[in-house]
């Protein structure tokens, strides 16, 4: 007998809407999106490292960070794809699974061959492969601005960071009034054991002593043809066991300087005469000696690349997940790739006509860099018809530019407290706190 629903009340009504609907979908006790727990103890363990790239200007650098961030950074990305795939387990964090990384890269600095070495869960003896797919099942997870390229069985007592050979950064840019043969003149001081202190970041909390680090190669190539004139892409390769923070940025910077001709190539043993009077290896000349570092700006992050950690092949054998036809590795990572190398070729092309649509209204300014091609100097350079000094802007890199209408040469500018006052009172203020707490020396760009 069909019930009178029109005598019932409202919420007699709202009662039989929820029994009809309870007898529609009647409570299950497995619930279909149940998982099995799973535990990490029950699996083999086993330690590799991982070669990677990523593009540094969409992260907050590599290092994970306990605070917020504007920006992800590298790791965090990075490891929550390894929690996902169930190859660490979270709980233990970095350290929990022995998480070692190469060298650390800053906010917008991007690297080619950056490597990480940890504890991952390894296949288990019944299982049909007895390796597991670590490419393809990373890549499957990372964002296509981290890309997995290849990793390598290692020994339990291997480190990324301190097995690692040498380190090779580059930095590209484009001969844009620099004159080049005279920044490789400069670059050629570099190669040795040097004291870099006048080169890198002064950062107190490291509570760095020692700034002797070891160059093996400083060579500036081209990468573009000739005919680009000024706009000749070049890339300057540095390749050193270990190098100081933000040390490529500052000798980059400061071989800018020497490139335009407001610096001489000495310029470089001279910020590297910390202790002793020393000549001039090229001109017998004395130096000046410069025992704390003068103020000014390093070159921008973009065009700087992290482009191979290097190691003995006892340590390393890097291998893929094999035949290629997994999504993420093979030809579709390198599908990926060179999508996004297409790109951004087409980027460059319509920037290109961009400038050329807006030089025909607009005249390019007057053209003073370098000194060694136009015969200027800081002191001959040409006033405006309204008699106002030229306002010169010395490159920075990917565009940028320092823009003053004085250049002060750096050997006459404001010096920083000397590194030892500086160590001394972070010792006595802010570090009293942690003086009990180990200072980790990364050491890296």
């Amino acid at each position: 007998m069909t019930p009178n629903y029109e005598s019932w009340s409202k919420d007699e009504l709202i009662a039989r809407l929820r029994e009809l609907e309870a007898k529609k979908h009647p409570k299950s006790t497995h619930s279909p999106t149940s998982k099995k727990p799973f535990h990490f103890s029950s699996h083999p363990k086993r330690k590799i490292a991982i070669k990677f790239c990523y593009s540094g200007w969409e992260y907050n650098g590599l290092a994970y960070q306990n605070g917020p961030t504007p920006l992800p950074t590298v790791e965090d990305v990075l490891f929550k794809a390894f929690v996902k795939a169930r190859l660490v387990d979270e709980t233990g964090g970095l350290d929990g699974c022995g998480w070692e990384k190469c060298g650390r890269t800053d906010r917008g600095v991007s690297a080619a061959g950056q490597v990480v070495s940890l504890w991952v869960r390894s296949a288990l003896p019944t299982e049909t492969s007895s390796k597991l797919r670590y490419v393809s099942i990373l890549n499957r997870l990372l964002p296509p601005t981290i890309r997995v390229l290849a990793w390598s069985s290692i020994s339990p007592d291997f480190s990324a960071r301190f097995n690692c050979k040498h380190r090779h950064y580059k930095y590209f840019f484009t001969s844009h009034g620099l004159d080049v043969s005279l920044m490789q003149s400069a670059a050629n001081h570099l190669v040795g054991e040097h004291d870099f202190r006048n080169m890198c970041k002064l950062d107190p909390g490291k509570q760095i002593t020692n700034f002797h680090r070891c160059v093996m190669r400083a060579q500036i190539n081209p990468l573009s043809p000739e005919s680009d004139g000024d706009n000749r892409v070049y890339v300057f390769d540095l390749v050193g066991s270990a190098f100081l923070y933000h040390q490529v940025r500052h000798i980059m910077a400061v071989l800018f300087l020497v490139g335009t001709g407001v610096e001489q190539p000495s310029i470089i043993p001279a910020l590297m005469n910390v202790f002793n009077a020393e000549s001039d290896s090229s001109t017998k000349s004395p130096l000046p000696l410069v025992d704390r570092k003068p103020e000014y700006q390093m070159a921008d992050a973009l065009p700087l690349m992290l482009w191979d950690c290097a190691y003995a092949d006892s340590d390393v054998t890097w291998q893929t997940d094999g035949d290629g036809t997994e999504s993420g590795t093979g030809s579709e990572l390198y599908h990926q790739l060179h999508s996004i190398h297409q790109r951004s070729l087409i980027h460059t092309v319509l920037d290109d006509h961009f400038l050329t649509a807006a030089t025909q209204y607009h005249s390019p300014p007057p053209q003073y860099f370098p000194f060694s091609q136009t015969g200027l100097t800081p002191h001959t350079l040409p006033h405006s018809m309204s008699g106002r000094e030229p306002v010169l802007g010395v490159p920075l890199g990917a565009g940028t530019y320092k823009r003053s209408a004085r250049y002060i040469p750096l050997l006459e500018r404001k010096r920083l407290d000397h590194v030892d006052v500086a160590n001394e009172r972070w010792r006595i203020g802010r570090g009293s706190k942690y003086s009990k707490q180990k200072i980790p020396n990364d050491g890296t760009e």
